[in-house]
């Protein structure tokens, strides 16, 4: 968070809260470890069922990660709701470590659709490798369409 964007706190605040409420989030057991005006990092730890039959992390994680961390990065940039529109992954390497990264960025925001890009990481021994980088383009939400989809009766 920037001391020069203070109205980024409460932005901040309300996708932590929302992230919270993720139960996909919480089964992966993958954490927010970094966020600001258009960027987010989203990190797992390894565990047995994350990975796939060569002891690789599957690349359903990989995905996942960047789907999250690309509309986070999204919804910071303009303060609103966003939701993934599609996006376009490259597996670069297989994903061996301890921990998989993904930090992605805004690359063009916009009112209705935002580009972000994102890179994957693995971690082995404090020492980070590229394995998958991708691009996104997510569709930005009218705080009303949030509303709806929190509570389809509304």
């Amino acid at each position: 968070m920037r001391a020069t964007d203070p109205e980024f706190a409460a932005v901040a605040e309300r996708i932590h809260a929302n992230v919270g409420r993720q139960g996909f989030m919480n089964l992966v057991g993958a954490e927010l470890s970094e966020l600001s005006r258009g960027t987010c990092t989203i990190a797992v730890d390894r565990r047995p069922e994350l990975l796939q039959q060569h002891g690789f992390f599957h690349g359903g994680v990989t995905a996942f990660l960047v789907d999250n961390a690309t509309t986070i990065a999204a919804a910071t940039s303009r303060g609103q709701p966003a939701l993934t529109a599609e996006y376009k992954l490259n597996l670069l390497s297989p994903a061996v470590g301890e921990k998989l990264i993904c930090r992605a960025r805004v690359i063009k925001p916009g009112r209705q659709v935002s580009v972000v890009a994102a890179d994957v990481f693995c971690v082995s021994d404090g020492v980070e490798k590229h394995t998958a980088t991708a691009l996104a383009s997510i569709a930005m939400l009218s705080e009303d369409v949030a509303a709806k989809t929190k509570n389809p009766a509304a």
